[in-house]
């Protein structure tokens, strides 16, 4: 018996920032989505804030990335006032998703380093993650491919915010595709 081919109509790219690395421990901060076609023109976004334990966020966002991106951190804590419930968030990426892939039984996860953020997605988003494909489009495998075999880099900014790296993901891979058509 062959599996049907899973053919998506339009990407979900998605973005989380957390309060560390650690899919147990910490816990997602803020979220963003941006639904694309395979063009990758911008059909729809969504962000979301999610509220954390003061004491967890002081307790694991410590270390050297944190140091290193202080101005960030403290964007992230001032902005968990204002944060909902992950329940909450979880129900709203469910409409989103309802919304902008109709007729699709699972999604396409985009994103860089998306394994990581799916990770978090299991722990905190059991039916989100039910929603997702298990295949992924990992954009840092193609840094991987380009930066060891071609010797070509993309200056991708590091702004930390989850709407501003999806949007840098994108541009990323645009500019990887761009390579091979090139090529």
């Amino acid at each position: 018996m062959t599996k049907p081919v899973f053919k998506p109509k339009r990407i979900l790219w998605m973005d989380l920032e957390m309060t560390g690395l650690d899919p147990v421990k910490d816990r997602i901060l803020e979220v963003a989505c941006i639904v694309t076609d395979w063009e990758f023109n911008e059909i729809a976004s969504y962000t979301a804030v999610k509220q954390v334990g003061p004491r967890l966020m002081k307790k694991r966002m410590v270390g050297a990335f944190w140091d290193e991106f202080t101005e960030v951190r403290d964007q992230l804590i001032a902005q968990n006032q204002t944060g909902v419930n992950g329940r909450t968030v979880e129900n709203e990426l469910l409409a989103f998703i309802d919304e902008h892939f109709t007729g699709e039984a699972k999604v396409l996860l985009a994103g860089n380093s998306i394994h990581q953020d799916r990770r978090f997605i299991t722990n905190e988003w059991p039916r989100l993650d039910e929603r997702l494909h298990y295949r992924m489009l990992d954009v840092s495998a193609w840094k991987v491919v380009f930066e060891g075999k071609y010797k070509k880099k993309f200056a991708k900014p590091e702004a930390h915010r989850a709407l501003d790296d999806i949007r840098g993901s994108i541009e990323e891979l645009q500019y990887y595709l761009k390579k091979v058509r090139d090529k």
